[in-house]
């Protein structure tokens, strides 16, 4: 029988090691635990596990990556119990830090976790060498990863790339951080050691799935070289005056455009890491129907293949994927479909009324830029006819804005009177659509739980999720992505525009791959045809913009937008204006539709890093805090 483990290490390994605790602290002065852990195979197997479990997950509802942006926006009742929602809401401080993982219970226990792997793993007996080789490729990765994680919040960090002895003196204990060019160096030379070493593929893909390969390396030490190419950290004069000690700058201010080209090799050489591996993007025909209903439109053919890319567990496009239970994501962005789902649907990540409008119109391109799209009306409302079939209940009105989408629309956002295909709802011909107005089945149960904008990310429900007599649900588990084909491409279509002159077909062709799977003509195509500034991709700045939006749609709801304003430093921007949403509370439908504001957000020049906690500056003097905190 076919094991179906999902990777023991992140959900079972503390079970797996008992008294973990105990011989993951910092240094060896447990000399006996530590000798334990590394006595044997199984023992030492057990610890790679425990480094494995470190791994931060992108699925976790306090993510602020997922939670912390403009991106969903949660119920005010639900604000005490989500950590991540205060980094939006403006609350982050030096002296409590929101998702602080600098501290003692951090990722730097995870990197000296790895260092006294790395330390002991060649002493251990029982142990082939090619399994060594491995085991020791994988945890270097894995030191450079958490690294890299830390950088990407707090700029500088401290490297630790060796384990300091119990003995040492309290000068050699002391930390400094390093510079970013130190930094990501150390970070893209430690990916290089073990991409040499680590497997194209998995031998035993049905116990070892989300342990680290040669395709994941690869992709990460790319994604590695776009943050350290953008322009948080690339020619950033705003911490010019952010030095050491010794009056060293911690941040280039120098703007270095080769930084892009190493980005572009980098994507590249993992593109092709990920073809030899069998690596694709998700089609349509992937999908698996189990329904026992056949699908005949296209419309839902193209629907439901799009929203597997990300629910299909293990899909053809995953290049790396965490393997904590869904659950909870999952009944966070369900509509209540039904009386028998019941409080079941929480329902409280609800997309924004900005993320509805990114999405591009049918025409593949912006609505505000579609000259056949009535933006100035969009708040307006219209009656689905037939024409609406597959997408809005026939005869029902919903806002002008939900009309004439592209495919990506329908397939990851739910909505009032839009049809939401699977979880007990399989029939075209009897379809289902969100009631979701005041006092209707999907509008507020309890003051935690609802859709407070209107919208559901139906992206991130996996279809064959089931509704339960008992009065929940049960979900189908899928493996949330750190990292997927379609975001290789686009940040490959990125570093090559910004390598370029001006876009050529180099830099359309792997743009247009991602949208070809939608459902949409080529940029060039589409902007030609239907905006009203028909020569934006033909200049790197109009490009930028384009590839910039075509990331927010493709990868919504993934944590990728909240990342990517960062490095664009372009969070202050979008972080400025207020979140908005419909008028859920409301029952008559000219009420429901009208645009409410819900919060404005809070971000200055300093949210752009995470502070380091004050409790860590107080015990090391030499560590300098971040600008503004």
């Amino acid at each position: 029988m076919k094991k179906n483990i999902y990777l023991i290490l992140f959900f079972i390994a503390t079970v797996l090691t008992g008294c973990s605790k105990d011989y993951l602290n910092v240094v060896p002065d447990n000399v006996a635990t530590i000798d334990n852990a590394f006595s044997n195979r199984f023992n030492t197997q057990k610890f790679l596990y425990t480094i494995y479990g470190a791994i931060p997950s992108p699925s976790n509802l306090n993510n602020p990556a997922l939670v912390g942006g403009d991106e969903v926006w949660l119920p005010q009742a639900y604000w005490y119990y989500n950590s991540g929602s205060k980094i939006a809401q403006g609350f982050q401080s030096a002296s409590d830090p929101t998702y602080n993982y600098w501290g003692d219970d951090g990722l730097y226990e995870a990197i000296r976790n790895c260092n006294i792997f790395l330390d002991r793993i060649d002493d251990v007996q029982g142990i082939q060498q090619y399994e060594k080789t491995a085991w020791t490729a994988e945890v270097k990765f894995l030191k450079a990863y958490f690294h890299y994680y830390l950088v990407r919040m707090y700029g500088p960090i401290v490297i630790n790339d060796e384990l300091i002895p119990v003995s040492a003196s309290s000068d050699e204990i002391k930390s400094h951080r390093a510079t970013i060019e130190e930094c990501f160096t150390y970070i893209i030379d430690v990916m290089d050691e073990s991409i040499v070493d680590l497997p194209i593929l998995l031998q035993n893909r049905s116990e070892d799935l989300g342990r680290v390969t040669k395709p994941i390396a690869a992709s990460i030490k790319a994604r590695v070289l776009m943050t350290y190419a953008s322009p948080l950290f690339n020619g950033n004069s705003v911490y010019s005056s952010f030095t050491n000690n010794d009056g060293v700058p911690y941040f280039p201010t120098t703007y270095a455009p080769e930084k892009w080209e190493q980005a572009a090799t980098a994507c590249k050489e993992a593109i092709d890491i990920c073809n030899e591996a069998g690596i694709r993007l998700y089609q349509k025909e992937d999908y698996v129907n189990k329904s026992g209903v056949p699908i005949n439109s296209d419309i839902t053919k193209i629907k439901v293949g799009l929203r597997s890319r990300i629910t299909d567990k293990w899909n053809f496009e995953l290049i790396w994927g965490h393997t904590a239970d869904t659950y909870t994501i999952e009944e966070n962005s369900i509509a209540r479909l039904n009386e028998v789902l019941g409080n079941a649907a929480k329902a409280r990540l609800a997309p924004t009324i900005r993320i509805a409008e990114t999405y591009y119109s049918e025409n593949g391109v912006p609505i505000d830029e579609d000259i056949s799209f009535d933006f100035n009306n969009r708040f307006k409302l219209k009656t689905a006819t037939t024409a609406d079939t597959y997408k809005i209940g026939l005869g029902q009105e919903t806002a002008i804005l939900n009309f004439d989408r592209e495919p990506r629309f329908y397939a990851d956002l739910g909505f009032d009177r839009g049809i939401w295909y699977g979880n007990g709802f399989y029939d075209e011909n009897d379809p289902n659509y969100v009631k979701g107005r005041g006092g209707e089945l999907a509008s507020v149960r309890e003051t935690t739980d609802y859709s407070v904008t209107g919208y559901w990310p139906k992206k991130l429900v996996a279809i064959p999720t089931t509704l339960a007599e008992s009065g929940g649900f049960t979900a189908t588990r899928y493996a949330f992505p750190i990292i997927r084909l379609a975001d290789l491409y686009l940040y490959y279509a990125e570093a090559l525009n910004e390598v370029k002159a001006a876009p050529d077909a180099e830099v359309y062709e792997y743009i247009d791959k991602v949208r070809e799977r939608a459902g949409l003509e080529t940029v060039v195509d589409s902007w030609s045809a239907y905006s009203s500034n028909p020569t934006k991709p033909f200049s790197k700045e109009g490009m930028r913009e384009i590839i910039q939006q075509e990331r927010m749609i493709e990868l919504s709801f993934e944590g990728a937008r909240f990342w990517d304003l960062r490095r664009w430093k372009l969070s202050k921007q979008y972080m400025s204006l207020p979140i908005k949403g419909w008028n859920v509370l409301e029952t008559p439908v000219d009420d429901y539709y009208t645009v409410t504001t819900l919060y404005f957000p809070r971000f200055s020049e300093k949210d752009y890093l995470w502070p380091i906690p004050e409790s860590e500056t107080i015990k090391n003097p030499d560590l300098i805090q971040n600008p503004g905190w």
